[in-house]
């Protein structure tokens, strides 16, 4: 019943960290996008800091669904890429997360969250570049490229012609260090 009732409080939450950060995290603002008292707030989680605890647990519940929703995804372009655009808030809470990691605790999240979903598609990413025989190459360059992503997306930026673009300059750097 408790999940029931904490449900809305963490999806408003989820959605305003992946805007705005842990400074957007005001009981005020969370109520009022909820439309429920600021009391039944601190009856259900006590503090922000709890609040805060249960988001980054919820973020890797998200991230399983989206790793669920991953396996069944054929290639990159366009399943993957389409996935990416379908879970917008995901990435973006993501993004907070990375650009907040000077605190452990988001790191540490951000890290699990992104290895959930980057297992189900390690073998398709290994595939567009053309690494199949350097998988451990293909596993560097996807972290590059993780943090690279997370820190240039916006709720903008972040539509499928600018997730094409990127893909094709790690192509074309792949491409470069080959033929070295």
């Amino acid at each position: 019943m408790k999940n029931e009732t904490e449900q809305p409080w963490l999806e408003a939450g989820y959605e305003i960290f992946s805007k705005d950060g842990p400074a957007g995290l005001k009981v005020e603002h969370i109520a009022r996008k909820v439309g429920i008292s600021k009391s039944s707030f601190y009856h259900l989680f006590v503090d922000v800091e709890i609040f805060q605890e249960k988001l980054l647990e919820y973020h890797l519940k998200r991230a399983k669904e989206m790793s669920d929703q991953s396996e069944g995804c054929k290639e990159i372009v366009p399943d993957i890429l389409n996935l990416f655009l379908e879970n917008k808030i995901p990435l973006l809470f993501n993004r907070q997360l990375c650009i907040h990691r000077n605190s452990q605790l988001f790191q540490t999240y951000s890290e699990k969250a992104t290895a959930i979903v980057e297992h189900t598609y390690f073998d398709k990413w290994v595939d567009l570049l053309g690494l199949q025989t350097q998988k451990h190459i293909a596993k560097n360059i996807l972290k590059i490229y993780t943090d690279n992503f997370f820190l240039r997306i916006s709720e903008e930026t972040l539509t499928y012609e600018w997730l094409l673009s990127l893909l094709e300059e790690i192509k074309i750097l792949v491409k470069d260090i080959k033929k070295q």
